[in-house]
């Protein structure tokens, strides 16, 4: 009986030949990563552990993102915890404000995430780094500070879900649209604790950015991680101005894998798709959703903030003006990908439309700024949760939806998908 990706990788980190779905792991970390909001708690922990010093300075990633730029007293106290923290233990991979962005945008870019890594972050968006071919996964702060003490944690081997990606695209369908079909599909306990493998002859005819947003996703459905082939396009991002230089290996799974389940998605198929309230799998095709009407709009986030997204977004609004009763605000993933907005004009296309092109931060994704609802407020949002509560008031919504749709909307000022 072989073994899935996600197995394979599990293996190799804990020095086994062979493991199996629901086996006990010790495993070896390669990246451990925490925010301004879960590191201060990972640091308590770590402390009252006794422990001296991190496993390795170069093998932990903080990342102040959430309530970065500090909103309020208290967000910059956890903000100067994180970063005391950072200078004691010389950590490497420290972002300040102005050299930083959100993390799972971050990573990838600055070269931290390579195929067949074992990464854990106290984020459950850390999955992310599945689109290329690594094993990531959310933990609570407690395993972080586990993790960054030594370089270890305890990982249950999950069961296989194999998602078989047929055919193309039809712009401007994107990556989003599968992640929110997929989760219509399944559910979002569908996948709960098991691993979502990406394979067949569609993987390459989703560009990285569109591989990036479906695993950042991956635990919508439950899912333990999700992961992608290394393929020409993980290659070509990995050696993009030296990105990646250490030596790396790419895990297959074997042909006799075992799966618990198979979902096949022809991805020509696939429409235009948005999460109404208030769940990811509560799906519609967005031209089927009628006169919604909506306050604010919000492209981007870890989800949905990179270069393809803001080009999407920005080809729909240039030359015409955000719809007066809408609140159009733009979060590019890093600093890095906001510099290049601006220099492709993107930004100046946002901004004359009438959006606001904010920092990169995690801001009204979760309630945090930049961005709150008040009651009774309605946004749709290229993020990736639309639970009760989750961008401010509990009597708010939120319906999840890709760069497409989010700007189209933004011009109507209700559900629409571009002409």
């Amino acid at each position: 009986m072989g073994m899935t990706m996600t197995q394979k990788i599990l293996a190799r980190a804990a020095g086994l030949p062979k493991v199996e779905a629901g086996q006990l792991l010790l495993c070896a970390l390669d990246l451990v990563l925490g925010n301004d909001i879960t590191t201060p708690v990972a640091i308590e922990e770590f402390e009252k552990m006794g422990a001296a010093t991190v496993f390795d300075r170069t093998k932990v990633a903080l990342i102040p993102d959430h309530f970065t730029p500090n909103k309020d007293i208290k967000s910059a106290q956890q903000a100067k915890r994180m970063r005391e923290f950072a200078r004691k233990h010389d950590i490497l991979h420290y972002y300040e404000v102005g050299r930083a962005g959100i993390e799972h945008a971050l990573l990838p870019e600055q070269g931290l995430v390579a195929p067949g890594e074992l990464i854990i972050g106290a984020d459950s968006h850390t999955c992310t780094y599945g689109a290329l071919g690594a094993l990531s996964t959310g933990v609570g702060s407690t395993d972080m500070a586990a993790g960054m003490a030594l370089g270890k944690a305890w990982f249950k081997v999950p069961e296989a879900i194999r998602v078989t990606l047929k055919g193309a695209l039809r712009p401007p369908v994107s990556g989003k649209d599968v992640i929110l079909y997929l989760i219509g599909l399944i559910g979002v306990d569908g996948a709960r604790y098991m691993s979502l493998e990406f394979a067949g002859d569609g993987v390459g005819n989703i560009s990285m950015d569109g591989r990036l947003t479906i695993a950042n996703m991956a635990i919508e459905a439950g899912a333990k991680n999700g992961i992608f082939p290394v393929d020409n396009i993980t290659r070509a991002y990995l050696s993009e101005n030296d990105r990646v230089t250490r030596p790396w290996t790419a895990y297959e799974p074997d042909p006799d894998a075992v799966y618990a389940q198979e979902v096949t998605i022809d991805l020509g198929e696939v429409p235009l798709t948005v999460s109404l309230p208030h769940l990811p799998s509560n799906t519609k095709p967005a031209d089927q959703c009628g006169d919604i009407a909506v306050d604010q709009v919000v492209i981007g986030s870890c989800t949905n903030g990179r270069m393809e997204d803001l080009r999407v977004a920005a080809d729909i609004l240039r030359g015409k003006q955000v719809a007066p009763n809408v609140r159009c605000i733009v979060i590019p993933g890093t600093q890095a990908i906001l510099r290049q907005a601006i220099d492709e004009g993107l930004a100046q296309a946002m901004i004359d439309a009438g959006a606001l092109v904010t920092m990169p931060t995690c801001g009204p994704c979760l309630g945090g700024h930049c961005g709150v609802l008040a009651a009774g407020e309605r946004c749709v949002a290229t993020t990736n949760r639309n639970f009760v509560g989750r961008m401010g008031d509990p009597a708010s919504e939120v319906i999840l939806a890709g760069p497409a749709v989010a700007a189209a909307t933004a011009l109507t000022g209700y559900i629409s998908v571009p002409e």
